[in-house]
């Protein structure tokens, strides 16, 4: 895999929606950006706060998300958005937000798609860094497994999701070779799910209070209720298409082979962290 030139886009985009757990209205922004300048996200209602850059760094645990914090700012549910971009190979972006969290859409990452594509995507003058995995390793908590290991063709990533013979949503595998184009047709569709039984918890603590069965997938003991499946294995779509954008806070493009056994957002963020970490190692390992 060569290098590949950074990108942004040529024009200012726009989306506007409410939060699936803030439940606030909500507008983006989304601005070229220079070289090296990375994906940064900027409150605009919190006048003189910081940026907050999408990496690893500025991580804050929360419950079924991704949360990003800088001083008194901070900015969640952001994997969709960074899935997007991450897809379609966007690296500096600088992203306007008027709330605390990103809008939910109909939950997937297709609006978020469709319009950085109308945005037009611009190849830049300087390389993306890659970090090429050079040896297989396992990440474990729990029941859960990430694993890793050497490929020359691209990121190859995929999502064994099995919850069991009681739950509702059968076992399901994805598994692609990650490119823009098929990231925009085969992954950013797949949308968020839950289970009917979850939604009384989460509403009890706030959440979802403007969530309609339109917003994603809801799970009954038959299947979805009131909607309809976009591919067979949608939910293993989402869940890879949620490794995708955690992955991208490592701040770089990755090469090699990614499996993933029942993760979410924590072992995601592990997984990111640890790319990181290697990442760093190699680049002091070449300047020794």
């Amino acid at each position: 895999m060569t290098a590949r030139f950074q990108k942004t886009i040529e024009n200012v985009a726009e989306l506007k929606g409410f939060g699936l757990f803030t439940n606030a209205d909500v507008r983006l922004r989304f601005y070229p950006a220079g070289e090296n300048h990375g994906i940064v996200f900027q409150r605009t209602d919190l006048p003189g706060s910081r940026r907050i850059p999408a990496t690893i760094e500025y991580l804050s645990p929360e419950e079924r998300r991704t949360k990003l914090v800088r001083g008194e700012a901070s900015v969640e549910m952001t994997e969709h958005l960074m899935a997007a971009l991450a897809g379609l190979q966007i690296d500096n972006c600088l992203v306007q937000i008027d709330a605390p969290e990103l809008p939910g859409c109909d939950g997937s990452a297709l609006p978020y798609v469709e319009a950085l594509l109308d945005a037009k995507i611009v190849t830049q003058t300087l390389k993306r860094e890659t970090y090429i995995i050079q040896q297989s390793q396992t990440l474990q908590q729990d029941q859960t497994t990430i694993s890793l290991a050497p490929s020359d063709s691209g990121l190859r990533l995929s999502y064994d999701l099995n919850y069991g013979n009681r739950s509702p949503i059968e076992p399901q595998v994805a598994e692609f070779v990650i490119t823009p184009e098929i990231f925009a047709t085969k992954i950013a569709p797949a949308r968020t799910f839950i289970l009917e039984q979850e939604i009384g918890y989460l509403r009890s603590k706030g959440y979802g209070q403007k969530v309609t069965l339109e917003d994603l997938l809801v799970y009954g003991q038959q299947g979805p209720i009131g909607n309809s499946l976009r591919a067979p294995n949608e939910c293993a779509r989402h869940k890879l298409l949620d490794c995708l954008g955690d992955l991208l806070l490592c701040g770089c493009d990755v090469q090699g082979e990614i499996r993933c056994f029942r993760s979410g957002h924590r072992q995601n963020h592990q997984l990111a962290k640890e790319i990181k970490r290697l990442k760093n190692q190699s680049s002091m390992d070449r300047a020794a």
